[in-house]
């Protein structure tokens, strides 16, 4: 597949369908187990699934950004696993 005609690279659409494939887990999720009510976490406001996936997505990003600041010579590898233990304590915990 040619992806030149945006100038994409394959990390940049593998990014797209991995949170592409998060929504649609999200959504097969809400299908197999209706409600997950809203829940009161440590920030004190109500979130549901979605609100807690918004989170841990929008907490990721801000960890690779400043990852590439800090550390540009670094691979993100390390930082990927720093975003997936965030977004397990957002899920747990928020």
């Amino acid at each position: 597949m040619d992806f030149s005609w945006m100038a994409w690279t394959w990390p940049t659409a593998a990014f797209f369908l991995c949170i592409f494939a998060l929504i649609a887990a999200m959504g097969m999720w809400e299908v197999a187990s209706p409600g997950g009510g809203p829940r009161l976490g440590v920030l004190r406001f109500e979130t549901t699934r979605g609100d807690r996936l918004f989170v841990s997505l929008l907490g990721s990003a801000f960890i690779c950004l400043g990852s590439l600041y800090f550390f540009s010579d670094a691979p993100l590898w390390w930082a990927l696993g720093v975003c997936l233990a965030y977004a397990g304590l957002v899920f747990r915990f928020v």
